[in-house]
């Protein structure tokens, strides 16, 4: 199914519940995260789009030159886009609450578009790297953020991962941080601390 430009899977929720879009890691797709997705939360909608990026043949959301160098032009191309794509769907169906999890290539986007529209209710950052610095925005207090990450993980380096957060609980987000001792992969306490995040919309 496409809708404004975006391969994407979509279950319809129940009336007056939450949306939840679900965003794939370089090389993955809209399958990625859907079942992941409808298993934590099962009345609301969920969203997964496909990356309209090709970077040799590995689906992403914005162009990069380099591993963490980003092509910041693409960046606020896909930023506008998705806001637009969030937004819409989001009205669409009469969510309650705008909701987000993302993983690498998916949460780095994720994370944009709160730096620079907020948008997101609560959002679920798995292994981001933002490897610039963000501008302020008053508008993500109050917000719920979630960044989980691996002690080793050698594309979302610790101390990017750490000011990432701090970041965020400067904007006066509230911000939970979670760590396991591992690289770029996703582990069980991630798993358990993303369900107790989203679980308040149940």
């Amino acid at each position: 199914m496409t809708d404004n430009g975006y391969v994407h899977r979509l279950h319809a929720g129940a009336p007056g519940k939450p949306i939840l879009f679900v965003l794939h890691g370089t090389g993955g797709d809209e399958n990625q995260f859907f079942d992941f997705g409808r298993r934590l939360l099962p009345e609301a909608t969920i969203v997964s789009p496909r990356g309209d990026v090709s970077e040799y043949g590995a689906a992403r959301f914005f162009k990069r030159t380099g591993e963490g160098v980003y092509d910041m032009a693409d960046l606020a191309r896909a930023t506008a886009k998705m806001t637009d794509y969030v937004q819409d769907l989001a009205a669409t169906h009469g969510a309650s609450e705008i909701l987000g999890l993302g993983f690498s290539n998916g949460a780095n986007i994720l994370a944009n578009i709160l730096i620079e529209k907020g948008l997101f209710d609560a959002a679920a950052l798995l292994h981001p790297l933002i490897p610039f610095r963000p501008r302020a925005n008053p508008d993500l207090g109050g917000r719920r953020v979630l960044i989980t990450a691996g002690q080793r993980d050698p594309i979302s380096p610790v101390a990017l991962t750490d000011a990432l957060s701090d970041y965020f609980e400067a904007q006066k987000a509230a911000v939970l941080l979670e760590w396991h001792s591992g690289g770029h992969d996703i582990r069980t306490n991630e798993i358990e601390a993303i369900g107790k995040f989203f679980a308040e919309y149940a």
